[in-house]
C-alpha cells in the first residue's frame, strides 16, 4: 500500500477528505467477519462570459470522429483511442478513462482503524443505509445474484463513487455550471446536485457493467479535473484510486476488492439490459417501468346541467 500521508494534501485538505472523500478500507474478509454478528424550479448559475477563462477545459465532451480524444493512460506515447475501438462499444460523447485503481466500498460500511468515517451517510443523502435498506455487505458467501441475502435493497445495489461533489453547504460550488458536461441539462434547483444517479460504465478484463453515481471519493470531493477533464487521480492511501465499486459491480466484473479498471460517463440511451436494471426506487429502469405501468384513468366529460 502506498505510504502516502495526508500531509500530502495540507493541512485543511487532510481534514477535509477525512471528513468528506472516501477511505482506506479494509478487506472486505475482514470486515465481514466483523459485521457477521451484527420546489419549484430555480434559475441555475449563469456560465462565465465567454471572454473568461473556463475552470476546467473539460475533456469529456467530444465530437464523435474527432481523433483528439482522451489518451489511453497506459502510455502517455500511445496515440489517441475512439471511444468505438475500446473494449468494442458503440462510439459516444464521453471517453474512457484507462487505467483507473478501483476499490470496493459498500453501503453501511462501518468506521475502523482504516476507515474513519462510515458510509452510513453519502455525499448526498444523509441516511443512505436506511434508504438503501441495510448493509450492503461485501462478504460474497453472503451475496447472491449481485444482492445481499439478508435484504432486498431499495435502491440500484450496482453504485459507485467518484472524487468530485458539485454542492456544498447547500450551493452549487462556483464552477460546477462549467465543468459538469450535462449541468444545464440537468439543473432543477440550486443546491440540488446534478450528479446523482448519473450512470457510468465499468470494464474489467472484457467484461462491462453500468452502474449509477450514488457518493464521492475515494478521499476527494474536489477534483473536478480528473472526473471531468484529463488529469490523472491524486497520490493517495489507496494506490491513487480513483474510483469506487459497490460489491456488486466488482462481483459482475469478478475483480479483487481492489484492481484496476476502466470506466467512462454513459447516457442512459446506452446501458443495456442487465442485472443492473432490475431493483431500486432511483434506478431509471425501475422508474420508467413504473411510469408504464401505471393505469390509465379517464375522467368522464363533465356535461352541462340540464335546463
Amino acid at each position: 500500500m502506498l505510504a502516502t500521508s495526508f500531509a500530502a494534501f495540507g493541512p485543511g485538505a487532510a481534514a477535509k477528505e477525512m471528513k468528506e472523500g472516501k477511505k482506506v478500507r479494509p478487506s472486505t474478509a475482514a470486515a465481514g467477519a466483523a459485521r457477521s454478528a451484527a420546489a419549484g424550479k430555480s434559475t441555475p448559475p449563469p456560465r462565465l462570459p465567454a471572454d473568461k477563462p473556463r475552470p476546467l477545459d473539460s475533456a469529456l465532451i467530444t465530437p464523435l470522429g474527432d481523433s483528439n480524444l482522451f489518451l489511453n493512460s497506459r502510455s502517455a506515447a500511445q496515440p489517441a483511442s475512439r471511444p468505438s475501438d475500446i473494449h468494442g462499444l458503440q462510439a459516444g460523447k464521453y471517453p474512457w478513462r484507462m487505467n483507473i485503481v478501483t476499490t470496493t466500498f459498500w453501503v453501511g460500511e462501518s468506521a475502523a482503524r482504516n476507515n474513519p468515517v462510515a458510509n452510513y451517510a453519502s455525499s448526498w443523502d444523509p441516511t443512505w443505509s436506511k434508504s438503501y435498506g441495510g448493509l450492503d455487505t461485501p462478504v460474497r458467501e453472503q451475496r447472491v445474484n449481485f444482492l445481499p441475502v439478508a435484504f432486498t435493497p431499495q435502491q440500484n445495489p450496482f453504485y459507485i463513487a467518484l472524487p468530485y461533489n458539485d454542492v456544498s453547504k447547500g450551493a452549487h460550488k462556483p464552477e460546477a455550471a462549467a465543468v459538469v458536461p450535462w449541468f444545464q441539462q440537468d439543473f432543477r434547483q440550486a443546491g440540488k446536485t446534478v450528479l446523482k444517479d448519473r450512470w457510468v460504465a465499468i470494464h474489467f478484463n472484457g467484461r462491462v457493467a453500468y452502474a449509477q453515481w450514488e457518493d464521492c471519493g475515494p478521499f476527494r470531493t474536489d477534483h473536478s479535473a480528473y472526473v471531468f477533464g484529463t488529469e490523472r487521480p491524486k497520490p493517495n492511501l489507496n494506490k491513487g484510486a480513483g474510483l469506487d465499486v459497490s460489491p456488486a459491480v466488482r462481483d459482475f466484473l469478478g475483480m479483487r476488492d481492489t484492481d484496476v479498471t476502466d470506466w467512462r460517463f454513459v447516457e442512459f440511451s446506452e446501458v443495456p439490459q442487465g442485472p443492473w436494471a432490475t431493483h431500486g426506487n432511483n434506478n431509471t429502469f425501475v422508474q420508467r417501468k413504473q411510469d408504464r405501468d401505471k393505469p390509465v384513468v379517464l375522467i368522464d366529460q363533465v356535461r352541462p346541467a340540464a335546463r
